[in-house]
């Protein structure tokens, strides 16, 4: 499974951007102080798990929702210099854990990390997904690092704000902002796409909701142009959350798996026709059947075979989930729980 979409003849995609591989057009001073977000609240463990929980941001009500926005997630956003280009990522745990686009980081040996207070440091790869285009690195830095805080389990609405921060073509602390235009792309990767501009080096930054919360790590572009034309993709984060956890313990990164192949319906219904069940699987064990059309998955609507393949690897494996179906003009509910399989 590539992250990068399939595109039509007509359109290429300026993705998967290590980034910016030609000299910055410019170099944004940052300031030398250091900053440190307006607020933060209680660890919620059980929103990410253990492994990444981070204080919960607070923003407050004000005539600038994005500039409150900025002001405390934009510590915690870094930029990723290589050999091979430009990049961004996010801190998301206070021992120095960043998140960030694998391909900004795949094949590299070292890199340096910029904070958001002008700091230098050297950062190390602790792992990468080609597959999901998430990955890990992490810095060593004396004192207390500033975090942002992961929508893990969020389900951003469609309309609903996004901001995109980050380093394209070399620039720092850049902003945009737009809204979230799909929650899930038609190819059944699971991505975010928006209209916040997203740009060469704006890959592995956050792209962040109004309440400060990161909801995607972005990742690409798709474009006729060879410039940004308003339709930009991020990694959705609960999908980035749920390799970064297998990363970090140095396990090999599976996904969740249903272990069904599906079709549109014959019908012209939505939802997602069942036409083989894998024995054994999560969906043999759970009661599905050839011909059964799957509606729903703990209630979000499959509207294709592509969604409800999005939706399965959003979810950890060996999560209990509920399947609503029709079988034979009939509506069910069915509960599976995931497997899992290398990706």
């Amino acid at each position: 499974m590539a992250i990068a979409l399939s595109l039509a003849a007509v359109a290429f995609f300026l993705g998967r951007m290590t980034a910016e591989t030609t000299e910055p057009l410019a170099v944004v001073p940052v300031s030398t102080n250091v900053i440190t977000a307006p607020a933060t609240g209680t660890v919620d463990e059980g929103a990410v798990g253990q492994s990444l929980a981070v204080p919960s941001i607070v923003i407050p009500q004000t005539s600038e929702p994005i500039a409150a926005i900025v002001a405390a997630v934009g510590p915690a956003v870094v930029k990723i210099e290589t050999s091979f280009g430009v990049g961004s990522g996010v801190i998301y745990d206070e021992d120095g854990l960043i998140l960030t686009a694998a391909h900004v980081v795949e094949g590299v040996t070292s890199l340096t990390v910029r904070l958001a207070n002008g700091l230098t440091v050297p950062g190390t790869v602790v792992g990468t997904h080609s597959d999901s285009d998430v990955a890990v690195v992490s810095i060593d830095v004396d004192g207390v690092l500033p975090t942002a805080e992961l929508g893990f389990g969020v389900n951003p609405a469609v309309g609903s704000l996004a901001v995109a921060l980050g380093s394209p073509f070399g620039l720092d602390r850049t902003v945009t902002a737009g809204i979230v235009s799909a929650v899930r792309s038609p190819n059944g990767e699971a991505l975010i796409q928006t209209d916040a501009a997203i740009n060469p080096g704006n890959s592995g930054g956050p792209l962040v909701d109004a309440l400060g919360r990161v909801i995607g790590i972005n990742n690409s572009i798709r474009t006729q142009s060879g410039a940004n034309d308003g339709v930009g993709f991020a990694v959705s984060i609960d999908l980035a959350v749920i390799v970064a956890e297998q990363l970090v313990a140095g396990d090999d990164v599976k996904l969740a798996r249903l272990g069904v192949s599906t079709s549109a319906s014959f019908e012209g219904q939505v939802g997602a026709l069942v036409g083989e069940v894998v024995p054994g699987s999560a969906a043999d064990d759970a009661g599905l059947l050839v011909d059964d059309l799957i509606l729903s998955v703990d209630g979000f609507m499959v509207q294709s075979p592509m969604e409800l393949r999005a939706e399965i690897i959003s979810t950890r494996p060996g999560t209990v989930v509920e399947i609503r179906i029709v079988r034979d003009g009939v509506e069910s509910v069915l509960k599976a729980t995931l497997g899992a399989a290398a990706s």
